[in-house]
């Protein structure tokens, strides 16, 4: 009966979410570990076929900072940020189109589902530009100017590719690398691209998967999680710094997603198994769900 029951529990949320957009942004322990990544695209496949509309996002930095490493070329960051000059972009596109997207179209293959390897370069879906040369205050005081290189930040995206893979019952699997005019490639951050492409197709939801619960209220207790935020208390929470380090862009990301349209967003642990199910599917869901 307990396996009846989690189909009858399952049953409203099959009804609410049947040929909505689901955006999934793989990341974390999902990206890493290979049984991980296979029950990932597994349960990504099952939302294709209970009637959603899933598209994927990928990110990939320390397979690419692994990748630089084996090939001699030292990453370089500031403040954070990955500089990315044209060698290195060329290894980021190596790594992102070349590899991971391939091995996740490779796996949805493998659970009988249709995947298609997609970056943004194809068709312009993503057009951006360069990121501006900023200033900031250094340690001494004065002013710096940092230049991150290849880095992009997003114009707009090619909705009707999206929609033409869709309607062909297609899972498609984007690489963040941007076109700009000129028609160079560009780095971009894979969250926020999952969060302009959610808004852009006018997703039901954004599921960010990483290595952490959610937003937790004390970082060393895993039972402090917050379930629940909505977007008017983010800054409150930044400034209490619960919400701090890498969380802040993820939180932004979602929050800027939900202001342009995706109904929630989810920062959900990967590392936990069936995740995106038990998010999807289950009254209390897991993770930290940010909404209006």
């Amino acid at each position: 009966m307990k396996d009846v029951n989690i189909l009858v529990e399952a049953l409203p949320y099959i009804k609410k979410f049947h040929e909505k957009k689901i955006l999934i942004k793989y990341g974390g322990h999902a990206m890493i570990d290979e049984d991980a990544m296979s029950s990932t695209v597994r349960d990504t496949v099952l939302l294709k076929y209970v009637g959603m509309e899933p598209l994927i996002v990928h990110g990939g930095g320390p397979e690419i900072s692994r990748s630089m490493d084996k090939l001699g070329k030292e990453p370089k960051f500031i403040k954070g940020l990955r500089v990315t000059d044209e060698e290195t972009m060329e290894i980021i596109e190596m790594v992102l189109v070349g590899k991971i997207s391939t091995d996740i179209v490779s796996q949805i293959s493998y659970h009988d589902g249709k995947g298609i390897s997609l970056s943004g370069k194809d068709s312009r879906l993503i057009f951006a530009h360069k990121k501006p040369v900023s200033k900031v205050t250094s340690e001494s005081g004065g002013e710096e100017e940092i230049d991150l290189g290849l880095v992009g930040e997003i114009d707009c995206i090619n909705t009707d590719l999206l929609e033409m893979f869709l309607k062909n019952n297609y899972i498609p699997v984007i690489s963040p690398v941007g076109i700009a005019d000129d028609g160079s490639s560009l780095n971009l951050n894979a969250d926020t691209a999952a969060g302009e492409i959610a808004s852009s197709v006018d997703a039901e939801k954004l599921i960010i998967l990483t290595d952490v619960p959610g937003v937790l209220r004390d970082p060393n207790d895993q039972n402090s999680l917050i379930q629940r935020i909505k977007i008017d208390e983010v800054l409150d929470l930044i400034e209490q710094g619960v919400i701090s380090g890498g969380m802040i862009p993820k939180i932004e990301t979602c929050v800027k997603a939900i202001e342009d349209g995706v109904k929630s967003c989810h920062i959900i642990d990967g590392r936990k198994k069936h995740s995106l199910l038990l998010e999807i599917f289950t009254k209390n869901g897991i993770g930290t769900m940010i909404y209006k």
